[in-house]
């Protein structure tokens, strides 16, 4: 067993967590086994109750583990099954052991961070590491944030535990441009790894995040001054067009080699070809271009929709064509109107979210998309939102609504699920994780996944009112999957639409650019034949 820790230093948002994936990634190129965890140092249980504007969109797991947005990255990337127990926060540590405490489990003794904190965070890593080649763990935050010194003094300790020769710790750093000095600096990377070895962790590896080339007197002295070896200073440069050109970038700095003879791994050469595949159709599509409105109130923020723009991306990569990503902000639409700002497109995406700011804004999309056959993919809250326009536009149910917009609505054609009425708190407490749906033959989600049973993660309050089902229908709107269980609607059709479905789960969790999403895959294929009928026959 074989453990990789991956720290960071001088800034946050170095891109750590795309490191860790695109590194899981080139491991598995030579049939290695790998799975990847975050640590987070923050006193949040979870990220389920963070704002996108602190945090990004929230990640979750076929067991309804809401974690980390790295956690997409690192199934993007890899084959790794995640679970709950490769999310570990402070909060759930601290919430640990002052629950063993208060059981009388330390009884005589005074709890304190080193060693009880410590052997906790030391267990989980035991634990996860069960079953595969490589456990890679990406610590958040940097190193010197006082949260974080618990989770480093644990890794001290437990590279001794397990032998130095099983461990290897990587350092992910920047190389600032100074546009005045016309150079890269490397102190600040030299006093991010001073401050790592005062701690008493000696990186083996140093990942130099860099917007320029280094020279190979940076290597030298990056080498001298970290007590790294010179081959083992690795460039990290910004990539050019999508971060799945970094497993290449990462394969031409000999790291997948220069780290299994670190760690004595026997494994056979590396096979990158799959991932050349993938950049070659991102960079390099042949099937033409496409143009897809995301509609949402979170748009200027980088990373609220993060797994529904890289599920475009992926969805690209399967039909061999360009995906153009417009983002569009529900509230620009309520102002402005749908023609001004859609005119143009080829398909239209409402993703998730909370609240009823913006809310009208993508109603008018829906409608947009709806009246003007425009393909449309309505995702958890999107397809609430097709469903309120079909009621109130078709089905004539003037003031249809949501009760989580509008408690009043005289036609709540959707409504809070009745599990969740009686629930006060917060965090983990929604309809979280992997649900089976069963497609009806003969819809465009059946088309898409090929069989009728299925299985996606879902991360919701509300739901479909059964009450309005049958007036829906015979409106012509088409279940087109349900939750067998509870004879829940998961799934809505348009039925004079060429391609208008809502989904009240989350495809985006389960996209990988190896194995785009069949729904994302769908869409951008009927977003595409709408582009290419646009420019006539010559297309």
């Amino acid at each position: 067993m074989k453990y990789i820790f991956i720290t960071g230093g001088v800034v946050s948002s170095l891109g750590k967590g795309l490191t860790s994936g695109a590194l899981g990634a080139l491991l598995e190129t030579r049939n290695l086994k790998v799975r990847i965890q975050k640590f987070d140092p923050y006193l949040n249980v979870d990220p389920g109750t963070m704002s996108p504007f602190q945090h990004g969109e929230v990640y979750v797991l076929d067991d309804g583990a809401e974690t980390d947005l790295d956690l997409g990255h690192y199934e993007r990337f890899t084959h790794g099954h995640l679970s709950r127990f490769n999310n570990l926060t402070s909060g759930q540590i601290y919430e640990h052991v002052l629950q063993k405490e208060r059981r009388g489990d330390y009884l005589g003794k005074t709890v304190q961070v080193i060693p009880h904190v410590t052997n906790e965070i030391k267990e989980r890593m035991y634990a996860a590491g069960k079953d595969v080649d490589v456990l890679i763990t990406e610590i958040g935050g940097t190193v010197g944030d006082i949260e974080g010194l618990p989770f480093l003094e644990a890794l001290r300790q437990f590279s001794l535990e397990v032998g130095k020769e099983n461990v290897l710790f990587i350092h992910v750093t920047l190389l600032p441009y100074l546009k005045a000095a016309g150079e890269l600096k490397t102190k600040p990377s030299q006093q991010s790894v001073a401050k790592l070895r005062e701690i008493g962790i000696q990186p083996d590896i140093l990942v130099c995040r860099t917007e320029k080339p280094m020279t190979d007197d940076m290597r030298v002295k990056l080498s001298m001054f970290c007590n790294v070896e010179q081959r083992a200073v690795i460039e990290e440069r910004d990539v050019e067009h999508s971060i799945y050109e970094l497993p290449l970038m990462l394969a031409e700095e000999g790291m997948d080699e220069l780290i299994v003879k670190k760690l004595g791994i026997d494994a056979p050469e590396s096979n990158i070809e799959p991932w050349r595949t993938i950049v070659r159709r991102l960079v390099s599509p042949t099937g033409g271009e496409c143009k897809v409105a995301v509609v949402g109130k979170y748009i200027d923020l980088q990373d609220a929709y993060k797994s529904i723009y890289e599920s475009l991306a992926h969805a690209g990569v399967g039909n061999d064509c360009a995906v153009k990503v417009l983002r569009v902000d529900s509230e620009d639409v309520e102002r402005l109107g749908a023609e001004k700002l859609l005119k143009d497109v080829d398909g239209i995406l409402i993703p998730g979210g909370f609240g009823d700011r913006g809310i009208e804004g993508k109603i008018l999309a829906a409608k947009y998309a709806r009246e003007n056959n425009i393909p449309y993919f309505g995702i958890c809250l999107g397809m609430q939102i097709a469903v309120i326009e079909y009621a109130r536009d078709v089905l004539g149910l003037k003031g249809a609504n949501s009760t989580e917009f509008n408690e009043s609505t005289p036609y709540p054609v959707i409504t809070i699920m009745d599990e969740q009425k009686q629930i006060v708190d917060k965090g983990a407490t929604m309809r979280l994780g992997a649900y089976e749906c069963k497609l009806a033959k003969g819809t465009l989600s059946y088309a898409a996944y090929g069989k009728e049973i299925i299985s996606e993660r879902h991360r919701h309050r509300f739901e479909f009112n059964n009450d309005y089902r049958d007036a829906l229908v015979k409106a012509g709107l088409r279940i087109a999957g349900i939750n067998p269980k509870r004879d829940l609607v998961e799934i809505v059709e348009v039925s004079n639409h060429p391609w208008m479905v809502g989904v009240q789960f989350h495809p985006e969790f389960q996209s990988k650019p190896s194995k785009p999403h069949p729904l994302f895959c769908a869409f951008v294929g009927q977003a595409l034949k709408r582009a290419k009928s646009a420019k006539g026959p010559q297309a």
